[in-house]
């Protein structure tokens, strides 16, 4: 699942967009972890609900940062309570976000899904120009227009399960997209582990009522529970552990163009476990897609 980048950067500003070979190894596993996102959304569809699953997900994820907080005594909790209003209107967003992406793979393959994805940034830059009155530059323009064809080309084509699965892509990165224009206005003053865990807590409370209202609840199986820990552990705590730890080394604008290669690496994993490749016409629109959010991200290196 995608994470908001204000967060961490206002205390340690990266200072330039050159890679270290550390930074390089870094950014190679976190490529690796961002990548299986949606390959373990996809990988939990047989045995649970994907509402259910997400929702599970984030509590064991919860669970694991809260208790490494209080024993590090780092985790301030009236910090949280300051916050509250912002905490869960994130949480709310980034639930929906996350339960909208779980939806979606039962209907396309993570591959195609991942390029989807990447719209984020490009809606990103859109409600930066529009509510934080930043400035749109002429190749940022080019690129958010690419990426607008890119995913018309993905979206617009036979079949009206294809088209749910991409709109529920596109919803999902929409409600990221407004999550991160939220942190940076609203958190960035706030301590990592405190914004991380009430995120973190805030979502999954979100989840929760979306499973209550909408969502059978069974007890999942052994062998989905194993799955559960590991997304838990590897997608959200590792994953968006290391997401931070690579943003506050490097620009924001480098961050995201590597983390443009991210669903080369999910279509690959999606082939090996599922056997699952996009079609022409999708690999064709998610290449585009990536072009333009790449563009969009290069103008703000320069």
């Amino acid at each position: 699942m995608p994470a908001p980048q204000a967060a961490s950067s206002s205390s340690h500003p990266a200072t330039g967009s050159a890679v270290s070979l550390g930074d390089a190894g870094l950014l190679a596993v976190l490529l690796l972890v961002d990548s299986m996102h949606l390959v373990f959304a996809r990988a939990l569809t047989p045995y649970l609900d994907p509402v259910l699953a997400a929702t599970l997900v984030l509590w064991i994820a919860t669970l694991q940062v809260g208790v490494y907080g209080i024993a590090r005594r780092r985790l301030a909790l009236g910090a949280i309570r300051r916050n509250l209003w912002s905490l869960a209107a994130i949480g709310l967003l980034v639930g929906g976000s996350t339960a909208f992406g779980y939806m979606a793979v039962g209907y396309i393959d993570p591959g195609t899904a991942s390029m989807l994805s990447r719209m984020t940034t490009i809606f990103s830059i859109g409600i930066g120009v529009w509510w934080l009155q930043e400035r749109l530059h002429r190749w940022q323009a080019i690129g958010a227009g690419l990426a607008l064809v890119g995913l018309l080309i993905i979206t617009f084509q036979p079949g009206d399960v294809l088209q749910l699965g991409s709109l529920l892509i596109v919803g999902s990165s929409l409600m990221y997209a407004i999550h991160a224009a939220l942190v940076k206005r609203y958190a960035q003053g706030m301590d990592f582990l405190d914004f991380f865990f009430g995120r973190l807590l805030f979502t999954a409370l979100a989840l929760s009522l979306f499973t209550f209202v909408w969502s059978p609840i069974t007890a999942p199986v052994p062998v989905a529970w194993l799955l559960l820990l590991a997304t838990g552990t590897v997608d959200v705590v590792i994953s968006r552990t290391l997401y931070y730890l690579a943003l506050r080394r490097l620009t924001v604008s480098m961050h995201a163009i590597i983390l443009t290669l991210s669903p080369v690496a999910t279509i690959l994993w999606s082939l090996l476990f599922f056997g699952a490749f996009p079609t022409p016409q999708q690999l064709i629109g998610g290449v585009i897609v990536m072009v333009g959010v790449g563009l969009a991200a290069i103008q703000r290196t320069t």
